[in-house]
């Protein structure tokens, strides 16, 4: 080494000025190596000293932290395929792209790493800023200016904790959109019972889409659907809890691209479903969807999604041990690794059927003023996702003649507009008076579109050659009159009530119904008949109904900041 390299005196060094005594020398060398000894065992000093006549790899500066990461420049150093690993107390996950990696509320270190110096030594500068609630920033490596730029977002939950230590596990996901998450609370005999709050995501979204960039206050159902070729969360057939109705891949269905796309807010970005991480904010509480069969649709796709995250699949079961779900009834995936439930009401309208005695016979009627029996189900649960409407497009509600029931009165006719206004009153009442909205997450879920062509679903209506979806904005419909209705009587209640308003997206996907592939035909006159009765409501599983979940998680990361106290 080249003594001139080392930042001795002069005095020292130069054999042409005054030579230090021998005493003197062996003070002023000890001191310097005190020094060095002290600033060494400090736990901040011993970062910044490098001293080295060779180029030092990209890892060995990672290794100099008191965390890891991998080496994002795989032609430096043999050792660049390591993965990376925080150590914390709390489960982190490792990036799992080269995208920026940053999930609110949780909080993003930033760490800036300045690896070039005169005459090629190695010197590390670091810093470290924090925000409120945030710390952010950017890393920059570079070695002698000839290495890139690389961001690397490391995330910390909203304790606030910095420390880091060596005995993180790591989980990887089967689904690059599921988390990988470490949980070392269990291991601490806690039973995995760590609060929601103290674990720590990579939100696995799309190239430019994070949770950083995700305005709360942006209008999510405002946007487009644009290609996505990871999609979907679950590889089609490898979720057992699909009705056969909606399984097109079970069913033959010969094109795939109806799930190669995602939806695209036009003023922000939303993040993808993180499955690990979803189950976390649902950790001890129960998620209840109630509502028709659209309902059903979208329980089973998330039931799905959850179910592909988690490694021991037995630990996921119907509690009764049914796999059909098409009849009436209360349904519940029980996840026992995290001690929620993920459940399904069936109560297509809301309020109660019932029937009414006349002299000449009972009819049957709606009760546009008691609600269904089934709200002893889910009363006491922590999420609701409500949703009505297909169900009064049918004959009888359309035609509200002597089937509208309010107390002892059946209206001899009401328009369904004013029957549906009327019932969803009573629903918001009861919000009112048997939800505590400081506990329980309220979603009311807007109307699917359907696509049926040249008639009905009872009359011949088809889209089963539908492969694309609708491009020309024009030709979507108009909002529907009962989703303003919904919206006024929202306006009335005092409980917070998050509206997932998909009805504009769904317009857009003529493309992604079930169709004829509703089941598997075994001969040709088989799948002629299907031809005459088609399911253009529905939605094929994977499919549509994931990206209502995806905005439901986006909807809940929301109000649970608000609402949930941890």
């Amino acid at each position: 080494m080249d003594p001139r390299k080392l930042a001795f005196s002069e005095q020292i060094l130069s054999p042409r000025r005054r030579i230090v005594p021998g005493f003197g020398l062996g003070i002023s060398v000890s001191l310097i190596v005190l020094s060095l000894l002290l600033l060494y065992s400090s736990s901040n000093a011993k970062y910044f000293f490098s001293v080295s006549n060779r180029p030092t790899s990209v890892d060995s500066l990672f290794d100099s932290w008191s965390f890891s990461f991998s080496s994002p420049f795989p032609d430096l150093t043999a050792n660049s395929s390591k993965l990376g690993s925080y150590d914390s107390a709390t489960p982190i996950p490792p990036q799992t792209d080269n995208h920026t990696r940053n999930t609110q509320p949780f909080i993003n270190a930033t760490f800036q790493l300045n690896t070039h110096a005169p005459n090629g030594s190695q010197i590390v500068n670091a810093s470290l800023s924090l925000e409120s609630k945030n710390v952010t920033g950017n890393a920059t490596i570079s070695s002698q200016g000839k290495l890139d730029e690389e961001k690397i977002i490391e995330e910390k939950s909203l304790n606030n904790s910095t420390s880091f230590n060596n005995n993180a596990t790591q989980y990887q996901k089967e689904n690059n959109h599921s988390s990988i998450a470490e949980d070392k609370m269990a291991s601490e005999g806690n039973g995995g019972k760590n609060s929601s709050d103290r674990v720590e995501i990579t939100d696995n979204s799309q190239p430019g889409t994070s949770t950083s960039s995700f305005d709360e206050e942006c209008d999510i159902f405002d946007g487009r659907w644009v290609r996505d070729d990871s999609k979907p969360y679950y590889p089609p057939g490898s979720c057992p809890y699909i009705d056969r109705d909606f399984d097109c891949h079970l069913n033959k269905r010969p094109d795939d691209e109806y799930v190669k796309w995602k939806w695209q807010p036009n003023g922000c970005n939303i993040p993808s479903l993180n499955a690990t991480h979803f189950l976390e904010m649902l950790r001890g509480k129960s998620l209840v969807f109630i509502g028709d069969s659209l309902n059903r649709n979208m329980w089973e796709s998330l039931v799905c999604i959850l179910h592909h995250s988690i490694s021991d699949k037995k630990r996921v079961y119907e509690i009764s041990g049914r796999t059909e779900f098409k009849k009436k009834g209360f349904y519940a995936f029980r996840f026992e690794d995290y001690n929620c439930s993920v459940d399904f009401v069936s109560s297509p309208f809301l309020v109660k059927e019932s029937t009414f005695k006349r002299r000449n016979g009972t009819i049957e009627t709606l009760r546009l003023d008691q609600m269904d029996p089934t709200t002893e189900m889910y009363r006491d649960s922590d999420v609701l996702v409500f949703n009505t409407g297909h169900w009064w497009t049918h004959e009888k509600t359309s035609r509200g003649e002597d089937y509208y029931q309010e107390g002892n009165h059946v209206h001899p006719r009401l328009k369904v507009l004013e029957a549906f206004k009327r019932a969803l009153t009573t629903w918001g009442r009861w919000i009112d008076n048997n939800v505590d909205k400081n506990r329980t997450l309220v979603f009311f879920r807007g109307y699917s579109y359907s696509h049926f062509s040249g008639g009905q679903w009872n009359s011949g209506g088809q889209c089963h050659n539908e492969t694309e979806p609708i491009y020309n904005e024009t030709h979507l419909g108009k909002y529907p009159k009962k989703m303003r209705a919904l919206e006024y009587v929202m306006q009335e209640m005092k409980t917070p009530v998050s509206y997932l308003n998909i009805t504009r997206l769904t317009h857009y996907r003529k493309d992604a119904h079930p169709a004829i592939y509703r089941m598997e035909y075994k001969t040709e006159a088989e799948r002629r008949a299907g031809v005459r009765v088609q399911d253009c409501s529905h939605w094929c599983l994977p499919g549509v109904p994931d990206t209502w979940n995806e905005l439901l998680y986006a909807s809940v990361i929301k109000m649970a900041k608000r609402h949930w106290s941890n």
